[in-house]
């Protein structure tokens, strides 16, 4: 499990830095665009490709944080495997299901 635990982590990191330099980038362009909250959201409503792109990067960062934070409790704490896997899944699905609610909101609705 530990290895499985690890590739996916790593994975979840290399797919992230794309994501994180192009959210960068984006944020670079809108503060010296000096683009207001409402001409950001008029650009990204009914978007597929930002709902993509924000997908995907919820789901990353939600895979990643978990890992990560159950390595830490292990570290840390000293939980047993079950404990630390119930507080990786719940966080995991917790920060999924937060994201995703926010880039339904600068996306869909």
């Amino acid at each position: 499990m530990d290895i499985r635990l690890y590739m996916a982590q790593r994975l979840s990191a290399i797919i992230m830095i794309p994501l994180v330099f192009g959210h960068l980038g984006v944020m670079i362009y809108a503060i010296q665009g000096g683009l207001s909250a409402s001409e950001i959201m008029s650009r990204t409503q009914g978007s597929v490709f930002w709902f993509m792109f924000y997908g995907l990067f919820v789901i990353a960062v939600s895979v990643h944080g978990a890992i990560g934070l159950r390595t830490i409790m292990s570290e840390f704490l000293r939980l047993n495997d079950l404990a630390l896997d119930a507080i990786m899944w719940g966080f995991g699905l917790v920060s999924m299901f937060m994201g995703a609610r926010a880039v339904s909101a600068v996306t869909w609705l």
